[in-house]
């Protein structure tokens, strides 16, 4: 059954003898950071709250019952079904090589019959794709159930979420004691924590016992006690065919030294696997009795057995042996050590040194979901607390998702089932790219990190045969939409499924972030080591993939087959794919450089596919900019995505559309002005709707038309969509829902993470250029909305590695301070500083270079 269902009759029960607090708890965080509630949550995606540390994941509600019960979801960042554990041939969904020569031969028919085309399209390309086979799930691990003995009237109930410290609490009255429970995940331990306090001399008796009840299709695993105080959960994620291995270890520590801590083996039926739980049982002693349980957790996964020397087996050592290897109790046995360790790491990495001030003013005395039901579109000042609390959300989730050895996928880290909407995979044609728009700027710079080895360790070596046996290509790789841990690069089938699957060019808009990293670091050690690799990698392939346009006959260079992302036609020249080669393959002149390569000819091959290529700019009969170049959009089309706008955010193909003829004023953008660009994008944007089409309505869509209209300086309509996404799109634990007119909607992260991408759209600009020589213009409040008045920016970062500050009143801004990093691999390059289209400062970046602007 599903977890929400479960919790409805149980929540009602509770909702009788619970009397809701009348304000924010007393160690709610002063600064306001945080959500809290007066009652229980209920629907998972609705109202849970999260913890994690990118290696283990958790979500938790409280349940009535004869004891008080508090449930916590598990998860296990890499615990996914399918893939080589559960079918040994599997191969990434590829073509097997004796289908190379006849695949080239369909490749060519499919080019031949596009180009011939009076439409430029074609139908169907499904012998191209490859039936998805073993290809998975991110997975939930089970359940922790947290029961304490204790009955009675329950009052002054509060939950909440401390987003300064990354902790989850609870607090009650019951029986005359108060009872406090804290919930975190610790990155430098690798392991997640529950604690329970009193103010009593005696702690209520406490049972934990692992389920997997609450996760269908999760097989019983065994579960054994370790020693007195130790429990191991040992499973598979699937019987049939058998599945990943995965464990846990979970224990039990007490202050008290009278406290007896017990592991129990429970009797089970004939056949079924062990079964214990883990007990305390508190005695008199003195006041404030305190114990914890903690738990890690792994699986047989290894990132860096996915390569051919490994058979591509993803298989490392059994996930009991990793967790015994890395597991100290004497880490564990200290709580007010672990969560002063805890507290300190995190404050490092979202407090220090960026920090955001929308002139919010805390509302301590209505809970979060109160306040939720209150805010409106378009509203007045007051919404600011709110959108305040989304953007630091959106930091939070980031930091407790990526910070172990994978990246946050569509979930983050979080998942509630075996099977989950999507797979909680790697979709990479928006959504993995959202989840990290806010890295390099707010300070969450290293967040990136597992992003590139989940690049370097599961989509180059698999891809690398993508390229062979379905281009046949035979130099770098190359990837699709759907992507797994299992480097699943083919093209993904079951169908005609090109408007998903027909999707090369995924790796090159990952490779943005690749060059955003070194751009905004000046981290030429890394660059060498694993940026430009991945870079030139995938501008390899991609030279050899475009071709001549026998369409037009224009002498350009196209992408064919392509599709705009989850368009349906399939056809040529794609603005998308047009747009984001070319900016990749700028990256590669602005960086080679940098990377030590002495490989002289690859880089003049770039510059001469470039100079030749179609660049994805054209203008149509109604003044859009055409997603296609062969003019087929339709005024009406309200897609959820905006794939031919990717130059304007996050790209900058339109944002800086430069109509010099050495950069893209050729081809069909000859003679165009970047006014006349910029208006042929706006026109498209206005038809595209407000992200709630028919065919979707999720909150990434709308959080993506927000910062567009911030890219083009209109403040209303960024707001406009950014709080019609918070209003239509957030659950009242500000998840970020699917169809969230779905009594149990589906948890889809990635506008968790593009809204305060957005927001810093509209506070601070600063979109790359095609060469090192172009300025870099940083715009400051290009579209600050008159519902966030007074605010600043501390730590924000921008290209070429420069540290902004911006303090702003009544609108505008009264102080500006721009700090160049030290050290000697900040390259020169010129900056223009830009306030309501006035160029306020200019200046040439070199080590330790400070300017300070006041005075507007």
């Amino acid at each position: 059954m599903r977890t929400s269902l479960a919790l409805v009759q149980l929540t009602q029960l509770l909702l009788l003898f619970f009397h809701p607090a009348l304000s924010a708890p007393q160690s709610f965080p002063k600064s306001g950071n945080g959500l809290w509630y007066t009652q229980p949550g209920n629907i998972w995606s609705r109202e849970w709250l999260p913890i994690g540390n990118g290696y283990l994941a958790g979500d938790l509600a409280m349940l009535p019952g004869g004891t008080t019960q508090e449930t916590i979801q598990l998860n296990i960042e890499s615990l996914w079904s399918g893939g080589p554990f559960a079918d040994p041939s599997y191969n990434g969904g590829n073509k097997q090589p004796s289908e190379q020569a006849a695949t080239a031969q369909l490749m060519k028919s499919i080019r031949q019959t596009i180009f011939e085309s009076p439409t430029g399209d074609i139908d169907d390309i499904e012998g191209l794709t490859t039936d998805a086979g073993q290809y998975g799930s991110y997975a939930g691990s089970g359940h922790l159930l947290a029961s304490m003995n204790i009955n009675g009237t329950v009052s002054n109930y509060s939950r909440w979420l401390d987003l300064d410290q990354a902790l989850v609490r609870t607090s009650w009255n019951q029986n005359s004691i108060n009872i406090l429970r804290t919930s975190f995940c610790s990155n430098p331990t690798r392991a997640c924590v529950q604690h329970v306090k009193t103010d009593a001399s005696t702690l209520p008796d406490l049972q934990f016992a692992f389920s997997v009840d609450l996760e269908s299709g999760l097989p019983a695993p065994n579960i054994t006690c370790l020693s007195q105080n130790s429990l191991l959960v040992t499973g598979l994620v699937s019987q049939t065919p058998p599945g990943m291995a995965y464990a846990l270890i979970f224990n039990t520590f007490a202050t008290s030294s009278k406290a007896i801590l017990q592991c129990i083996q429970q009797p089970v039926a004939s056949g079924r696997p062990p079964n214990a739980t883990l007990h305390v049982l508190s005695a008199n002693e003195s006041a404030n009795q305190e114990a914890w349980i903690t738990w890690t957790g792994d699986t047989e996964y290894d990132m860096n057995a996915g390569d051919a020397a490994h058979n591509f087996s993803f298989r490392g050592e059994s996930p009991v042996t990793k967790l015994h290897a890395s597991q100290s109790l004497k880490d564990l046995s200290d709580y007010a050590a672990l969560l002063d360790q805890h507290t300190k790491d995190i404050k490092s990495v979202l407090l220090t040194p960026f920090a955001l001030d929308l002139g919010q003013v805390p509302d301590f005395d209505s809970p979060t979901d109160v306040i939720k039901s209150q805010y409106s579109i378009d509203g007045p000042k007051s919404n600011a607390y709110l959108d305040w609390l989304t953007f630091n959300y959106g930091r939070y989730l980031l930091a407790s998702s990526s910070r172990g050895a994978l990246p946050a996928n569509l979930q983050g880290k979080w998942a509630n089932g075996v099977g989950n909407a999507w797979s909680a995979d790697y979709h990479s044609n928006i959504n993995i790219q959202m989840n990290y728009w806010i890295a390099e700027m707010t300070g969450l710079s290293d967040l990136t990190l597992p992003l590139f080895d989940y690049f370097e360790k599961t989509w180059a070596p698999r891809g690398a045969e993508t390229a062979q046996v379905l281009y046949n290509i035979s130099r770098g790789w190359v990837t699709h939409n759907e992507m797994n841990i299992f480097g699943h690069t083919g093209m993904k089938g079951g169908g005609n499924t090109a408007e998903w699957a027909n999707y090369p060019e995924s790796a090159v808009w990952m490779m943005f972030h690749v060059w955003d990293h070194f751009d905004h670091t000046n981290d030429v050690k890394w660059w060498k080591e694993q940026g430009w690799p991945l870079v030139k990698g995938v501008a390899s392939f991609h030279l050899d993939k475009l071709i001549p346009d026998q369409h037009f006959n224009d002498s350009t260079l196209v992408a064919n087959p392509c599709n705009s992302p989850e368009q349906a036609p399939i056809t040529l020249g794609c603005a998308h794919a047009q747009q984001v080669i070319w900016q990749l393959f700028n990256a590669v002149e602005k960086g080679f450089a940098a990377s030590g390569d002495s490989d002289t000819d690859f880089l003049a091959e770039v510059k001469a596919v470039r100079t030749k290529m179609d660049k994805g700019l054209k203008i149509g009969s109604w003044g859009q900019l055409q997603e296609w170049k062969v003019e087929k959009d339709s005024p009406t089309d309200t897609h959820r995505h905006l794939s031919h706008l990717i130059g304007l955010y996050p790209g900058y193909a339109i944002a800086n559309f430069d109509s010099s003829p050495s950069v893209q004023g050729n081809g069909l953008a000859k003679n165009y002005q970047k006014d006349q660009v910029l208006v042929a994008a706006s026109v498209s944007l206005e038809h595209r709707g407000n992200g709630t089409g028919p065919d979707a309505d999720s909150g990434w869509e709308k959080a993506w038309r927000a910062a567009a209209w911030a890219q083009l300086a209109n403040s209303s309509m960024f707001y406009h969509e950014l709080s019609f996404a918070l209003h239509e799109n957030f659950g009242a634990n500000l998840f970020s829902l699917y169809d969230p007119a779905d009594a149990d909607p589906v948890f889809q992260i990635d506008a968790n993470f593009g809204y305060p991408a957005a927001v810093m759209n509209a506070l601070l600009q600063a979109p790359d250029v095609a060469s090192l020589g172009t300025p870099l213009v940083i715009t400051i409040l290009p579209a600050l909305p008159s519902q966030w008045p007074t605010g600043s920016i501390r730590g924000a970062r921008v290209r070429g590695g420069i540290s902004v500050d911006v303090q702003w009143s009544k609108g505008n801004p009264t102080s500006v301070t721009l700090d160049v990093d030290s050290g000697a691999n900040v390259r020169q390059r010129p900056v223009q500083v830009v306030h309501n289209k006035r160029v306020i400062a200019s200046f040439t970046t070199s080590p330790g270079l400070k300017k300070f602007i006041s005075g507007f």
